[in-house]
């Protein structure tokens, strides 16, 4: 029997499998079936927690089984079950990712920050169509791709059941995570969210670094600069340095159990 850990981070939400020894191999049609919201448990992403080389790694899938460099809202959820079983004290630790290897503040409870790297603006505006209107934007580098549009009115965006249309489309050969942001008069921001390999989220960890960077090069801010950013998920809070070295702070829950056989 193998069992997993359903959670989320601001509705942005994961299946954890602790496979410590790396020992558990699942195809990309289970992963596909496991995070499936009709057929199999729901969810935005798949998260094996293993340990190479003497450190924790976080071996991120998809929904649609697809590889992905990072996630900032899993890596938190991850620490969440990390220290919540008893497999790290709480404090500061590190985790490796695809993108490298990032450092979380993990309390007993509450917020986790965790430093998620350089954020940079890729040089030349983009534009994003969807549903027939048609956005500016800016192309950032979050370690994965991010387009990055701004609208007057959060509900010009309309529904997101397809994938938002990117040009220059040639600048995202593997695809792009798209974010639509709406500057609210009390000074933060609001967003939405399309994942490659996902579609619409509740929230997206590294998208809402993109979207820190992308809204104080559009409003000729400088850095270091905070920005308290409102996904439909809730609240996360996102700090930038002088470096572009960016900082997310948010919730991170563990939910329940749930066994996978019957999706093997």
């Amino acid at each position: 029997m193998i069992k997993a850990t359903y959670g989320h981070g601001t509705q942005n939400d994961f299946v954890l499998v602790f496979d410590e020894n790396d020992q558990i191999k699942f195809t990309k049609e289970q992963i596909k079936r496991i995070c499936d919201r009709n057929l199999g448990i729901g969810s935005d992403g798949f998260i094996k927690i293993v340990k190479k080389d003497g450190a924790w790694f976080m071996d991120y899938l998809n929904g649609d089984g697809s590889v992905a460099e990072m996630c900032g809202n899993g890596i938190r959820v991850m620490a969440r079950y990390l220290t919540d079983q008893g497999h790290q004290p709480s404090g500061i630790y590190a985790i490796n990712t695809r993108d490298g290897r990032k450092f979380l503040s993990v309390p007993e409870s509450g917020d986790i920050s965790v430093n998620m790297g350089q954020v940079s603006q890729v040089p030349g505006e983009i534009l994003v169509t969807v549903n027939g209107n048609t956005f500016t934007g800016l192309n950032i580098d979050m370690g994965n791709p991010h387009a990055v549009a701004f609208v007057d009115q959060i509900s010009q965006v309309g529904d997101l059941k397809t994938p938002p249309v990117v040009q220059p489309k040639d600048e995202y050969p593997e695809g792009v995570n798209v974010e639509f942001v709406e500057f609210m008069e009390n000074g933060e921001l609001k967003m939405r969210v399309h994942e490659r390999g996902v579609g619409e989220t509740q929230s997206c960890g590294t998208g809402t670094c993109a979207v820190a960077l992308a809204a104080t090069i559009q409003m000729r801010k400088s850095l270091p600069i905070k920005w308290v950013i409102n996904a439909p998920g809730g609240r996360l809070v996102v700090d930038i340095d002088g470096h572009s070295n960016a900082t997310l702070t948010g919730p991170a829950e563990l939910v329940k159990v749930v066994e996978l056989d019957q999706f093997l």
